[in-house]
This record gives C-alpha cells, sequence and structure tokens, in this order.
C-alpha cells in the first residue's frame, strides 16, 4: 500500500448522511494505534479471531473515517459539526448493523488503495 487516493463513501441512517474518509490523517491515526493497516484490517475483517470482527478496531477506524468527513465538511462550507465519539460511533454501528457497518468501511480503505495503484 505504496500510495492511498483520497475516498469518500457515504452512507444514510436516520436521515442523516455520513461520509466516511480513507485518507493520509486516517491512515496515521490507524497505524499509530494498531502499527499496520495490515493489522488492522485483520482485526475489523475477523480473520484474527475466528471470524469475529473486534469490536474496538472497528469503532475506532470507523470513527476516524467519519470524522475525518466531519471535518472536511466543516472546512469545505463553514460549519461546525462537532466529532464523534468512541461511544457515539459504537452506538451508531450497533444502530446501522455492524456487519453493514464493516463492509462500507472496509470497502472505503479498499476503494481508496485500489484506485491509488490503478493511477499508478
Amino acid at each position: 500500500m505504496a500510495d492511498i487516493k483520497d475516498i469518500t463513501k457515504e452512507f444514510e441512517h436516520k436521515g442523516k448522511i455520513y461520509r466516511l474518509v480513507f485518507d493520509l490523517n486516517v491512515m496515521e491515526a490507524i497505524q499509530d494505534k494498531y502499527g499496520t493497516i495490515e493489522n488492522w484490517g485483520k482485526l475489523t475483517d475477523g480473520t484474527e479471531n475466528d471470524g469475529e470482527p473486534n469490536a474496538k478496531a472497528v469503532i475506532f477506524g470507523f470513527r476516524e473515517m467519519i470524522n475525518e468527513g466531519i471535518d472536511i465538511m466543516n472546512e469545505e462550507t463553514g460549519t461546525d459539526v462537532k466529532p464523534l465519539t468512541l461511544k457515539q460511533t459504537g452506538r451508531l454501528i450497533t444502530e446501522y448493523g455492524l456487519l453493514k457497518a464493516t463492509k462500507v468501511m472496509n470497502n472505503t480503505v479498499i476503494d481508496s488503495t485500489q484506485s491509488a495503484e490503478k493511477n499508478v
């Protein structure tokens, strides 16, 4: 994963649009906490725990991606939407559905890295 492309995915829950962004800022946060994107990915897709996603890793990554989307939106529109806490993110994922949330998050990362590789 030498390069990444800034990819934004949107999903709707309870009438609100959320933007997930995987960029260098998110990558840095994940690497800082989990060492590598690969280590984190194994936790979120369940390959490290008999198919069960690691809740802490899912919540962390999802929060980082949502908060990056919020930060970008605030910069672009001049709004002041507050970032989500880990607990708020956990509740959002629970309501939205763990499998759906994990899928949209992992697809954001995959699309971000595949787009960069195709453009090289």
